[in-house]
């Protein structure tokens, strides 16, 4: 009850009204009056007060003063940052590729197996160590798959012929993968310099990898059309003719059996669609159809 009556008695106050006059300090004379109460005030001074406030964040939003706030980070400046980093994650990314290029070409010249990409992002020392001394890379020996081996010996489009006594024991080891399935129309003949066998297949069919090694050249030639040559282990090399599309590029690691380019009948040596497959181990041309089969 007294809380009330006191409540109240505030209001009352709140609402008495007053009179502002302004009179001449000479004659007295008012000059100006204005009737307000004290409400009236406290009313008049959230206005200009709220205002002042909506006035300060407008400004502050919509103008340059708001990069003076502190902790205040500029829009444009947050997406430079971004970029920055999206651009030195591209760049770090470009770097591990050319120095995998580079360790690959480093190893198959030393006769060794080339890096896997996984290989080197697992052990970040071996880049460090390329940039800084080539001569210090360990030779890195891919593993084998036993799961892979398992159904590559029960693969029919695998070739199940053995290499011939005069192999080493590692060469007679590999399993071939028949790069395409045809029929032969031309074998091999060194006499007639005609070092590979050239097998004929519907359009459009898949060429893939003999074996599973690295890409050492992926380009166009006057003669022999759009050409891939693939380097092996055991100083191998295998090479694929006329193509009509490659799909894979210099550099890149391929597995037996991947698709590495398409069925063609381009350069002036082709009369038709074919390929022409050519095995070389240790710079000597070798006939294909001892180790694999083609039909």
């Amino acid at each position: 009850m007294e809380e009330e009556k006191r409540k109240r008695k505030i209001l009352k106050k709140l609402k008495n009204k007053y009179r502002l006059v302004i009179l001449n300090d000479a004659s007295f004379e008012e000059k100006f009056s204005y009737r307000l109460s004290p409400l009236n005030i406290v009313t008049l001074v959230l206005t200009f007060a709220v205002f002042l406030m909506g006035s300060v964040a407008v400004i502050i939003i919509f103008t340059p003063l708001r990069e003076y706030i502190p902790g205040y980070t500029d829009v444009s400046l947050r997406e430079d940052l971004t970029n920055m980093v999206l651009r030195s994650d591209s760049l770090e990314h470009k770097l591990q590729q050319n120095n995998l290029y580079l360790a690959n070409l480093q190893a198959i010249l030393r006769g060794e197996d080339p890096h896997t990409e996984d290989l080197l992002a697992q052990d970040s020392s071996l880049i460090d160590s390329f940039a800084v001394d080539e001569a210090g890379n360990p030779a890195i020996k891919a593993k084998e798959d036993s799961l892979l081996r398992d159904y590559v010996e029960r693969e029919d489009s695998y070739s199940l012929k053995a290499t011939s006594a005069s192999s080493s024991s590692s060469e007679s080891r590999l399993y071939y993968f028949t790069p395409l399935k045809g029929t032969v129309t031309n074998t091999f003949n060194q006499a007639e310099a005609h070092f590979g066998v050239d097998i004929v297949a519907p359009k459009n069919e898949a060429i893939k990898a003999a074996l599973d090694g690295t890409v050492i050249f992926a380009d166009w030639t006057v003669e022999t059309g759009y050409v891939i040559q693939l380097q092996h282990k055991n100083n191998i090399t295998s090479i694929y003719k006329h193509n009509s599309v490659l799909l894979k590029e210099v550099g890149q690691r391929v597995k037996a059996g991947e698709a590495i380019a398409i069925i063609g009948n381009t350069g002036k040596l082709s009369s038709g669609p074919h390929l022409h497959f050519e095995l070389w181990k240790e710079g000597k041309a070798i006939d294909p159809m001892q180790f694999i089969n083609f039909n």
